[in-house]
């Protein structure tokens, strides 16, 4: 690297560089920062933190698909199971994962907890918000 060193009583204070080598300097950077995100990623699914997704649950998200269906399906869990950990009916399920009614914030956070996901993992994308008046 062939920096100049601009001193200023006696001290460095600043450091030139060719545009081409700070242009490198700043690509390598960002290298790093990528190999510490993906390192910091993998020690959080080493403990369990994070987990990877198949690629199947993903395409059924971005279709489109109600994503209490899907992930429901994902983690095989039943609509009566899933019913019975959010205080509602079966019906009550289906009816949500047609479309057919939103959940309260209550019985979303519960579907979340049973489902090991969080609340807005369960939000269809069109949705903004929940209607808590059920």
């Amino acid at each position: 690297m062939s920096a100049q060193i601009i001193k200023r009583d006696g001290n460095p204070e600043y450091a030139v560089l060719p545009y081409e080598e700070y242009q490198d300097m700043v690509a390598r950077l960002e290298d790093l920062e990528d190999i510490a995100a993906a390192d910091e990623v993998m020690a959080a699914l080493t403990r369990g933190e994070e987990e990877l997704i198949p690629a199947e649950l993903g395409d059924a998200l971005m279709q489109g698909e109600n994503p209490i269906r899907v992930w429901r399906k994902h983690r095989g869990v039943s609509q009566a199971v899933l019913a019975a950990a959010a205080g509602i009916t079966t019906a009550h399920v289906s009816q949500l994962e047609a479309g057919k009614r939103q959940p309260s914030v209550e019985v979303l956070r519960a579907l979340a907890r049973k489902l090991a996901v969080d609340m807005d993992d369960l939000l269809a994308g069109d949705d903004d918000t929940a209607d808590s008046s059920q």
